[in-house]
């Protein structure tokens, strides 16, 4: 089999680091890997198939003898950086947001779309965390009854803003532990959530648009769209950032142009790519954050016929590690899809 060059954007990162793990536990064909970051990180070791390997400073002369480059080192970075690693010759794909909507960047699930993929595309965009296990499940619906409209209300972890994220519930849970005066819990503009994330919820990811929605939500929006091939699925959003440490949850409600039963919707889902359909209520058995952690699959359960109305309607719920399918995972996926499909 052949082999290719690898480099990591973003390596020390909450998504680089599981970008490494999942080029490693799915056995990637790597001829050679190297890592690039920032200064900050220059010189830190990582751990590679038992091996201790430097991170080395992201310049211009790194970019060269590279096949595929991971990217996750936010949007700037990748402007500047993501289009030189293409005129070197290499594959890009990109976890940041810079890229999604410009028409002539494949946006990739590789469950979903991998048809858009080509070899003269050279750079790809990997979708947002939330729109990507949301996809997902929509991609055998519609094309089953064709989905006509789509309300999804997201529970998204803390991880999903990264280390800065993380480490701020874990600060403010030993408070909430270790004092009576909570007051300690106060809003704090120069912090990663403007608001205490600890045992709160706030209905608020990235900022707000002149429509009043987030840019997260128009991301699910604009995104669902692109992916699906379908200019004519309308998405309606409304994300929130909860006290989870990994794994972003979905409810999902659809209407369809034909009829579609709950138990033509777990047959369909029971045998798509990527899903693991968990729907036994009465058994207590339904997705959750706490056990899709580290795994690589989209969870899909409490499917059922909306009573509220006469039109062909479904609602759903939807679990996913958002640092591995969210993320690692899915832009692992595309490398992969472009050597299965001769791509590369």
């Amino acid at each position: 089999m052949k082999k290719y060059r690898v480099t990591v954007v973003g390596a020390t990162g909450a998504v680089g680091l599981e970008m490494i793990k999942m080029l490693e536990s799915r056995k990637f064909p790597v001829k050679s890997i190297k890592f690039l970051a920032s200064k900050r990180s220059e010189g830190k070791k990582l751990i590679y198939k038992n091996k201790d390997l430097p991170v080395e400073l992201l310049t211009k002369n790194n970019t060269k003898n590279t096949d595929i480059a991971l990217f996750s080192a936010g949007v700037e970075v990748s402007k500047e950086f993501a289009p030189i690693f293409v005129d070197n010759g290499s594959f890009v794909i990109d976890n940041s947001s810079a890229w999604r909507m410009d028409k002539n960047i494949p946006l990739i699930v590789p469950e979903v779309n991998p048809h858009d993929l080509k070899k003269d595309k050279k750079l790809i965009a990997n979708p947002n965390c939330s729109t990507i296990q949301m996809v997902i499940a929509l991609k055998p619906l519609h094309d089953f009854a064709k989905v006509k409209r789509v309300i999804v209300s997201t529970y998204q972890a803390v991880s999903g803003a990264g280390q800065k994220g993380i480490d701020e519930l874990k600060d403010q849970v030993k408070i909430w532990r270790n004092i009576e005066d909570k007051k300690r819990l106060e809003i704090n503009p120069n912090k990663k959530f403007y608001y205490p994330i600890a045992f709160n919820l706030i209905p608020q990811i990235d900022i707000f648009t002149e429509n009043g929605y987030t840019k997260e939500e128009m991301k699910m929006t604009n995104e669902t769209k692109k992916i699906m091939g379908d200019s004519s699925i309308e998405v309606s959003a409304t994300c929130v950032r909860v006290p989870v440490f990994r794994s972003h949850s979905e409810s999902i409600w659809i209407e369809t142009e034909k009829h579609i039963s709950s138990e033509q919707a777990k047959e369909l889902l029971s045998k798509a790519s990527g899903i693991e359909l968990l729907d036994r209520p009465e058994k207590l058995k339904y997705p959750m954050p706490l056990f899709a952690e580290n795994t690589q699959v989209t969870y899909v359960g409490r499917i059922r016929s909306d009573i509220s109305t006469k039109n062909y309607a479904l609602t759903f719920w939807v679990v996913s590690d958002n640092l591995l399918k969210g993320a690692a995972l899915n832009a692992v996926q595309i490398a992969e899809t472009l050597i299965k499909n001769k791509l590369i």
